[in-house]
């Protein structure tokens, strides 16, 4: 009986910090596809000032988080936790006072110093708070409560934006905020005994978790095709005509999600990453190719859904990896690494696949794309899939 107690996943303490993420992603997703808008429509700004609004975010976070990662190592995770909550909170009352560009530009880093924090503190804490024999399935609920997000949030903040107006958008990212504050606050932390370490290192050996590099830049490599999704799929959909659907894209990347997780997250645990990554980057090759091919609703949705399936099982697969090899002491710098190197990935992907795009058009970009996600999974093979191969049949000889 007491052997089954440290298998539970869906302790008070998950919960917490699953929401937390969710609040977080939320009112990331929410002000992502509305501060642009206020800004062109209410302040003024040009089209490139717009498009800085979240490249200032991002920056911020991807900076913060190798330095918070080393922070975890020697402070009070609970301590990390409260003050990356409180830097993500308060700027969010500071956009009531944002009346110029070089004021909006000031909260959004601030406020991307709180996310890239938080988020790295929040991974660390769930990457503890799982039992070891369930880590692929828990930290696939963890992630998907991002993806979740992803669908709620523009939906959410248009809504409210084109209903209630800009002063109703604030005030709705400040509860939003207090939300992931909330849920992060009501987590029980056990006591910290933190190795006595010399000062924060700005050395690259010192910023980043060595185990953790290689898959996360396997993960930067396949999310450049992911992010020619994000950024440009609502573009492609009105060229075909297809408009009228495009908004349920996200939503059919996100039930399948749901409907997959319980499934994928058991079989990671129990039979290995391979048995996951080399179907799941499959069928996402595939389902970039149907969207290329894309002439109706039902192909532009059928898309939706294996690219949902296949992208959205590797990024927290990904994730997993990323943390599973390295120290308990190191986990969290394990997740700052991935995070930040995915973000840079996809942060500089858009930019090039915009360039691209531009020049061959979307259905040549998404064609192609096949043949570079395949790619992406001859990378992940020789770095990993052959050694974990090899490990699996050396456990089962030894049976």
């Amino acid at each position: 009986m007491n052997r089954l107690v440290p298998q539970r996943l869906w302790t008070k303490d998950f919960i917490g910090i699953s929401l937390c993420n969710f609040f977080l992603f939320l009112a990331f997703y929410f002000l992502l596809v509305t501060l642009p808008v206020y800004a062109l429509k209410d302040m003024g700004a040009t089209a490139g000032q717009a498009g800085l609004l979240t490249t200032v975010f991002l920056l911020a976070a991807i900076l913060i988080r190798p330095i918070a990662g080393q922070w975890l190592e020697r402070t009070s995770t609970r301590l990390v936790l409260i003050f990356s909550l409180a830097l993500f909170t308060l700027p969010t009352f500071l956009y009531f006072l944002a009346d110029s560009m070089p004021i909006m530009f000031t909260v959004r880093f601030l406020q991307g110093l709180g996310f890239g924090m938080t988020t790295t503190v929040a991974g660390a804490i769930v990457s503890n708070i799982i039992p070891k024999e369930r880590r692929g399935e828990g930290m696939g609920y963890y992630v998907m409560a991002a993806n979740l997000a992803m669908v709620l949030g523009p939906f959410l903040g248009l809504t409210i934006m084109q209903n209630l107006g800009s002063s109703a958008m604030f005030v709705t990212n400040v509860i939003l905020a207090i939300g992931g504050m909330i849920a992060g606050l009501s987590l029980k932390l056990p006591k910290e005994t933190k190795e006595i370490l010399g000062p924060i290192s700005l050395h690259p050996s010192g910023m980043f978790e060595r185990s953790s590099v290689p898959i996360s830049f396997i993960a930067a490599f396949l999310g450049l095709s992911y992010a020619g999704v994000l950024s440009f799929v609502s573009v492609y959909a009105e060229s075909l005509d297809l408009i009228a659907v495009s908004s349920y894209f996200f939503v059919v990347y996100a039930a399948i999600l749901l409907l997959s997780r319980p499934f994928t997250g058991r079989w990671f645990d129990h039979y290995g990453s391979n048995v996951i990554v080399v179907p799941c980057v499959v069928i996402f090759a595939i389902g970039m190719f149907i969207l290329s091919m894309t002439t109706t609703p039902l192909m532009f949705l059928l898309s939706a859904l294996l690219i949902g399936l296949g992208w959205g099982t590797l990024f927290s697969t990904f994730q997993t990896i990323a943390i599973q090899d390295a120290p308990s002491t190191k986990r969290g710098l394990a997740i700052a690494t991935y995070l930040s190197i995915f973000d840079f990935g996809v942060g500089v992907g858009s930019f090039v696949v915009g360039i691209v795009i531009a020049g061959i058009g979307f259905q040549s970009f998404y064609g192609y794309s096949t043949l570079y996600i395949l790619v992406g999974l001859g990378l992940y093979w020789f770095f990993y899939g052959r050694k974990i191969e090899n490990r699996m049949t050396e456990q089962v000889a030894e049976k």
